[in-house]
């Protein structure tokens, strides 16, 4: 029988709490280190599915791993010894698209299949393919996706869409092609900007850190390092939203609150305000949990897009938590069209929710929610709907938790040293 969470709710969690490292940062840094034969250490990696499954496709096309307890790694890929990951790790998650870039530029051809992930609706890969193709790839398509670079070249680049993924795919074979490359729309996000430090510190040349616009000089090589992956900004706005629900009081050790301020803003909004304190963040017990309304009393809106921007990751969260919050606000889902379908489980749950479509939910709060027996779809809906058990009255069971250990690693361990009473089983 699969794994599931049994869970008591109701109770307030209180205490202090770590982030894991961004899982976000963790991919495409596991991805990089195929582009180049030296030695590469990293530490603070989640312990987590996508990870595992990732440091696991890295074995399979020839590099070699050295596991350092939990959480660090030291992994040499002297030689890639197959240019066709398997096809069954790689359609587990969607992080694998970043081998594209750098089989590349190490060993100029790559086969592969559709990426895997969280089923939120159509995520297109075409502007990987399009970046890559400017940079001097060539792509056949038939079941299978083939593409061939016996050279890269460096060229001027716009991407059709700020795609993180696509972004750093354009980055990590752009930083072994021969001559500059500008790359223009890129997503800025603090995983892209984590992976282009990163690559810097290798012996890359990346300008425009932070930005939409990159410069890049191409290496004939890149050295080998080591590397600490920062805090997961999506685990730390969880716990943001786990506290204001249950009512307890939480600190959030290490949390990096400069990539915290549109979160920040957003939270405030449906009424849940956190304090900085160095670089922790403590969420006080009683919060308002009143939803503040636009000028002259219109209904807010509370929406996603790329950064700086409130992070599509958390737009789950903010629902539940808007679910406890007096008031009305209009949560729009912008980028996947069916990451808002799990609010049926919430609505069963006792939850004043109106799908209006794919993309847009009216919530009407705040609802005594109750406990009921439930699937995780994916990772954050899984996480939003474990937050919504442990603030609900009585006992509530989450089948399919392998979609939240995909992206929190050791949740009911994290949670139970709250004082939640949750149990897996």
């Amino acid at each position: 029988m699969m794994e599931r969470f049994v869970i008591q709710g109701g109770f307030p969690l209180s205490g202090t709490i770590v982030p894991s490292g961004n899982k976000n940062a963790a991919l495409p840094i596991l991805a990089a280190t195929l582009l180049t034969d030296k030695p590469i250490t990293l530490h603070n990696l989640p312990n987590i599915g996508d990870v595992q499954t990732m440091i696991d496709l890295l074995e399979n096309v020839g590099a070699q791993v050295q596991r350092h307890g939990k959480h660090s790694v030291t992994i040499q890929a002297t030689e890639i010894c197959s240019t066709c990951p398997d096809p069954g790790m790689f359609s587990q998650i969607r992080g694998s698209l970043t081998l594209l870039g750098p089989m590349l530029a190490r060993a100029g051809r790559v086969e592969l299949t559709l990426p895997g992930g969280d089923r939120i609706g159509r995520r297109r890969i075409d502007t990987h393919l399009l970046a890559l193709e400017a940079l001097g790839a060539r792509v056949r398509h038939n079941d299978r996706f083939e593409m061939e670079a016996p050279e890269l070249r460096g060229a001027d680049i716009w991407l059709d869409e700020a795609s993180v993924t696509g972004t750093e795919n354009a980055v990590l074979a752009a930083c072994m092609a021969q001559g500059d490359t500008v790359v223009r729309n890129a997503a800025c996000e603090p995983h892209v900007q984590d992976l282009c430090h990163f690559l810097n510190s290798l012996g890359a040349q990346i300008k425009g850190i932070g930005s939409n616009v990159l410069h890049i000089h191409g290496q004939e090589g890149l050295d080998g390092g080591e590397c600490t992956i920062g805090p997961d900004f999506m685990e730390v706005g969880s716990f943001v939203g786990l506290a204001a629900v249950t009512g307890g009081e939480i600190r959030i050790k290490g949390a990096a609150p400069e990539h915290l301020g549109m979160i920040r803003m957003v939270f405030e909004r449906i009424g849940v305000h956190f304090q900085i304190e160095g670089d922790d963040i403590l969420v006080p017990a009683g919060q308002p949990m009143a939803i503040v309304d636009d000028l002259g009393g219109a209904v807010p809106k509370v929406d996603d897009a790329p950064w700086p921007g409130f992070p599509t990751d958390l737009m789950s969260i903010a629902l539940v938590v808007a679910t406890q919050a007096r008031g009305t606000v209009l949560i729009h889902e912008k980028m996947f069209d069916s990451r808002l379908y799990f609010v049926d489980r919430l609505i069963a749950m006792g939850a004043r929710v109106i799908l209006c479509d794919p993309h847009r939910a009216v919530v009407v709060g705040p609802a005594e929610l109750h406990g009921e027996t439930l699937q995780s779809p994916d990772i954050r809906a899984g996480m939003a709907l474990l937050i919504a058990a442990l603030c609900a009255k009585g006992e509530s069971v989450i089948h399919n938790i392998n979609q939240i250990d995909r992206g929190y690693e050791s949740i009911e361990t994290k949670m139970q040293a709250l004082g939640a009473q949750i149990e897996r089983v």
